[in-house]
């Protein structure tokens, strides 16, 4: 064995493979797919240690900066620290249950003198050994602090995805093994840090929380990008260890360019005027408008992490300021990329594009990223082999480096929430999540738009960003006092500091300040209110009566069955009277979703021209929710279902939204709302609206608007809002129409179901303060498609199937058959990626999930959390619920079980 050197001083030998005993030689790490001789694990500790080096080298100064300090590292030093620990991440495998997995490895082990006692194989978890055994002589090495040295090793050994608790470490120890084990354990970590040799030491005693989860979610993305054997070959690529190391941080530059990885680079390379920005932002000419300008404003001077709490009428340009944010502070942080995340995927896909054309003005080169559910996958996927020498470990790594999980990772992303919100819960590699959202601006748009559980799960994720070093944007056009209140608790704030600011309102918290300001806006025409019988048959009629004055028009109901209902009621007038009529809800398959996105914004969008032949003289769309969030659409008229006074506000500000010539009898802008009766409230239950809303917000939301005729926006918005969600006590008379016609929830109720799903969200979410014994108590498990627990949402628990058609009793996808027991191509699994949906019936669940997924899904990564949807005809039958998929509608549930 080497000599050990002082980690400060020069290294007096050198090193070489050849130099290592034969035992500390013989242990692999990854193994040959033929007969080659694999990757020994040093070879593989010093590949991971050296994509460490690459990506930190990558990252603006601020996040070195941040880590210097986090870490309690010499800034200078700090680099290789970071590298050099996180290396150790596979330290673990040294022991005789992981060796005897690959029969080669294990024959090649006992020829060199390594001993395997009997049942070897029943500890053979690396990563568990890595926690148990490293910490010891890592601090009796490096003779750092205890505390700290523990910290890091539970850090990196969480780098499959999930940290251990207290009371497993121990199983981590192997049985009855032999001393040549330990030796040949301890000469790998003496020669691995003698040829890194950081320099300096750890001045923290300890580590917190979020230091430990950015460590192991760096840690897991280096080992990911180092397994791939097509960016680092196997082998012993040199025999001298600094000329092997050498070699592999240009091979891990290399790696880094080749899938994409940027260097940091601030896309403002010299100050510009807001107009300047903003023409640049939008491709064209364009004056700021008030709320712009006063952003810009209070933006000049930001200084360290900062709030943006943007709270403007709809319309008003809040998606530009979002980007002129990021624009100024990545100038005054050095943020190293932007998030944008939506409340569901139909917004995220509208945001891609705006977001792509505004990047793409200040830098051609920079790529943005989807992430959700359904994003389609990138054009090469990357097939990692070899992680935990687990084929399902690879399988999961690789879905990290496709285009679903990549943009929270990707310097420029947008998705929906759920995909931030799952780091801060104990979901597996919930702090690569966390990792990737570090010293970035996180824009979170429509925060209204969530209920206490997902919104407590919010303001845990803006405690976290914070304490990486992130900037936060949060936007809504009608968000409650309370959750505003909230939010600025989580960034550290006390609501009571903030200037008394009336709406529409500015408000940012920086390094150094609170300020508020109140905007101007362009005045609006009242709006007026209408009610209408909540029947599909009434609302059939008025919308009918409506398009025969012309124009274009929406109906927005809550739920797809409603929507579905209403199309074929108005398919046969709309066909025989030449009137454009397109339906938009969530139960299409995402491909053909997205080309319905933009059909609609095409015709009903800012753009949309009835001269250029766009915008029909007649037209209607009837949708769902996924209509009343972050798409720019203009109506002239609209009927909606009653909804809660704030989603009820957002619908209504898609009317009248932009300039342009109206038909005569549209030149007001009109709300019907169905439901809205002065003398009774509809049925809950018959319409399902119970099962989607709150009862008791509708019910708040029925009595303020009952008297109204006219809605003045955005004059309105936050009274209106301020009001229902106060719950104020009710006139008798109204209470007793509520409690004669419809059972809904007590005030007092309401507020326990409320608490209830507060402390549920508390239970289960991190916080950056938490100590590291935190996961002692929380339970590990679920993702966005996986698991029962963790959810980001409350409420029945989904799939997401992939509809197949099936021809003579073969699974066909664009005329070519495909084996359900064999892996297929990455054309073919891009092919049945694009085409998911997700459904929440009870029956189609519960069938999924007992259900053996076919080979052709388990095992690519793309496919690995999706469901064949096998079509017979268009039908199938998944639990005893009958489906069909009708190209007009989308899936279409018949008669049977809710």
């Amino acid at each position: 064995m080497l000599e050990r050197e002082s980690r400060k001083g020069p290294i007096q030998s050198i090193a070489k493979f050849s130099a290592l005993s034969p035992q500390a030689r013989s242990i692999w790490s990854k193994s040959a797919v033929d007969e080659g001789e694999g990757h020994n694990l040093l070879a593989h500790m010093l590949d991971v240690a050296a994509v460490v080096e690459a990506l930190l080298e990558r990252e603006p100064e601020t996040s070195l900066d941040w880590a210097s300090h986090a870490f309690g590292l010499p800034r200078e030093g700090c680099i290789r620290w970071i590298a050099a620990t996180a290396g150790l991440h596979d330290f673990g495998k040294a022991i005789p249950g992981f060796v005897i997995k690959w029969p080669m490895g294990h024959a090649r082990a006992e020829v060199a003198g390594l001993i395997f006692p009997d049942q070897a194989e029943e500890r053979g978890n690396h990563s568990l050994a890595t926690a148990a055994l490293l910490a010891k002589p890592l601090c009796e090495l490096t003779q750092a602090p205890w505390g700290w040295v523990l910290a890091v090793v539970q850090a990196i050994a969480a780098h499959h995805g999930r940290h251990f608790r207290a009371d497993e470490t121990a199983h981590g120890r192997p049985i009855n093994e032999p001393a040549e084990w330990a030796r040949a354990r301890r000469e790998i970590l003496d020669v691995y840090w003698q040829t890194l040799n950081p320099l300096g030491c750890p001045s923290h005693d300890d580590l917190d929380l979020v230091a430990v989860n950015w460590l192991a979610g760096l840690t897991s993305t280096a080992d990911w990008i180092a397994s791939n054997v097509e960016w680092f070959a196997l082998g012993e690529r040199h025999d001298n260890l600094h000329d092997y190391y050498a070699q592999a941080r240009l091979l891990a530059t290399d790696a880094l360019v080749d899938a994409g990885w940027p260097r940091f680079q601030s896309l403002l390379s010299e100050p510009l005027a807001t107009e300047t920005l903003l023409g640049r932002i939008r491709g064209k000419p364009t004056t700021p408008r008030p709320l712009q300008q006063a952003g810009e404003a209070l933006l000049q001077d930001a200084k360290g992490p900062t709030l943006l709490l943007v709270e403007a009428p709809m319309g008003e340009g809040k998606t530009e300021l979002a980007y002129l944010a990021y624009l100024r502070l990545q100038a005054a942080n050095a943020h190293r990329g932007l998030y944008v995340a939506l409340p569901t995927q139909a917004t995220g896909n509208a945001l891609f594009d705006r977001t792509k054309q505004f990047l793409r003005a200040f830098d051609e080169t920079t790529a943005v990223k989807i992430v959700h559910g359904g994003a389609a996958m990138n054009a090469q996927l990357r097939h990692l082999r070899g992680i935990a020498d687990d084929e399902q470990e690879s399988v999961s790594a690789s879905v990290w480096f496709s285009q679903r999980r990549r943009p929270l990772l990707a310097p420029y992303g947008v998705g929906t929430v759920d995909q931030a919100l799952l780091g801060v819960l104990n979901a597996k590699h919930h702090f690569v999540r966390l990792w990737g959202l570090a010293n970035r601006v996180v824009v979170l748009d429509e925060v209204h738009a969530y209920d206490t559980y997902t919104s407590v799960l919010i303001e845990a994720l803006v405690r976290w960003l914070k304490a990486m070093g992130s900037s936060v944007v949060l936007m809504s056009a009608t968000l409650p006092q309370s959750k505003r209140d909230r939010l600025v608790r989580a960034w550290g704030a006390d609501p009571q500091e903030l200037p008394q600011s009336d709406y529409p309102r500015l408000t940012q918290i920086d390094a150094r300040s609170v300020r508020g300001i109140t905007v101007g806006y362009r005045p609006q025409a009242p709006i007026t209110v209408h009610g209408v019988d909540e029947s599909l048959e009434a609302i059939k009629e008025q919308a009918i009566a409506l398009l025969e004055e012309g124009g274009c028009g929406a109906v927005i109901v809550n739920t797809v069955d409603r929507a579905q209902q209403l199309f074929r009621l108005l398919e046969s007038h709309a066909k025989e009277n030449g009137i454009e009529t397109v339906l938009f809800h969530a139960r299409f398959p995402a491909d053909q979703r997205a080309d319905i996105e933009k059909r609609v914004l095409a015709l009903f969008g800012e753009s949309s021209d009835a001269k250029a032949g766009r915008r029909p003289a007649r037209g209607l769309l009837i949708a769902t929710q996924v209509a009343e969030q972050s798409l720019d659409l203009d109506f002239d008229f609209m009927l909606s279902d009653l909804a809660p006074i704030d989603l009820l506000l957002q619908r209504a500000g898609r009317m009248h939204r932009h300039d342009r010539q109206r038909p005569a009898s549209h030149e007001q802008a009109r709300l019907w709302v169905a439901g809205l009766h002065h003398d009774r409230l509809p049925s809950l239950k018959e319409t399902a609206w119970e099962y989607v809303y709150d009862p008791c917000v509708l019910g708040h939301t029925w009595a303020c608007l009952r008297e109204r005729d006219t809605l003045s926006l955005p004059g309105d918005i936050d009274a209106l809002v301020q009001h229902v969600y106060s719950f104020p006590e009710l006139p008798a008379s109204i209470d007793e129409k509520i409690n004669d016609f419809i059972q809904i929830e007590s005030y007092g109720a309401h507020l326990g179901t409320e608490k209830g799903k507060h402390q549920q969200a508390v239970d289960i979410s991190l916080d950056p303060d938490d100590p590291l014994s935190v996961y002692q108590d929380h339970w590990f498990g679920g993702d966005d498609e996986e698991g029962q627990r963790n959810k980001t949402r409350l409420g029945p628990d989904s799939v997401n199937l992939v509809p197949i058609d099936v021809i003579d009793g073969a699974w066909m996808v664009d005329g070519v058959s495909i084996d359900p027991a064999q892996v297929p191509s990455d054309d073919i699994a891009g092919q049945l990626y694009a085409r998911q949906l997700r459904v929440s019936r009870k029956a189609v669940v519960l069938h999924c999930q007992q259900a053996e997924r076919p080979l052709a899904f388990d095992e690519h990564p793309l496919l690995r959390h999706l469901y064949p949807m096998p079509l017979v005809a268009g039908r199938c039958e998944l639990g005893g619920q009958s489906l069909y998929l009708d190209p007009a509608l989308g899936l279409v549930y018949e008669a049977g079980e809710r």
